[in-house]
């Protein structure tokens, strides 16, 4: 049985129509590798998966773990030297895996947090135990103690889309 993947020239286009117009200019130096504190202690390998986009292996890309271990540190495209806008591909191809319905389960979870307390971070009893003794109010003047500014929220995440995005309805 052959390992023989079949690359899809459109999605490479539409990662340049998108945004991703240096796509081209990656000559696969791997600087972008080298400079990557994520691939230091991951899988994660830049270079490689700019490669996939190019060659248009778009089944290699939208559902891989590899597409969400990029930081967004910027460091790849500080230091590449065809100035190939890296992050902001791989965040491109990440909407495009997210609309095809891929997304990290971690950042499910995020979006969840988000849709339900108006937070990223869930906000404990250890911190407002810490604020109170700050001589803080114990929760943060935010989205979450208001229940109107929650549901206006909730309101424009779902004619974003963004809850149908996380599974929701």
């Amino acid at each position: 049985m052959s390992n023989i993947r079949e690359p899809d020239m459109a999605f490479a286009e539409a990662v340049k129509k998108a945004g991703g117009k240096t796509l081209d200019l990656c000559y696969q130096c791997g600087t972008c590798t080298a400079s990557c504190p994520s691939g230091r202690r991951t899988a994660f390998r830049t270079r490689q998966l700019i490669r996939k986009a190019q060659l248009g292996l778009k089944d290699d890309i939208l559902g891989s773990d590899e597409l969400w271990m990029c930081t967004t540190c910027y460091s790849c495209v500080e230091r590449c030297p065809r100035d190939v806008e890296i992050v902001d591909i791989i965040l491109l191809m990440r909407n495009m895996a997210v609309q095809k319905g891929y997304m990290a389960e971690a950042h499910k979870k995020i979006g969840a947090s988000l849709m339900k307390v108006g937070a990223t971070v869930p906000f404990g009893d250890d911190m407002r135990k810490l604020r109170a003794d700050m001589g803080l109010p114990a929760n943060p003047p935010t989205t979450a103690g208001n229940e109107k500014a929650m549901e206006d929220f909730r309101k424009i995440m779902r004619r974003t889309g963004f809850d149908k995005l996380l599974g929701g309805n």
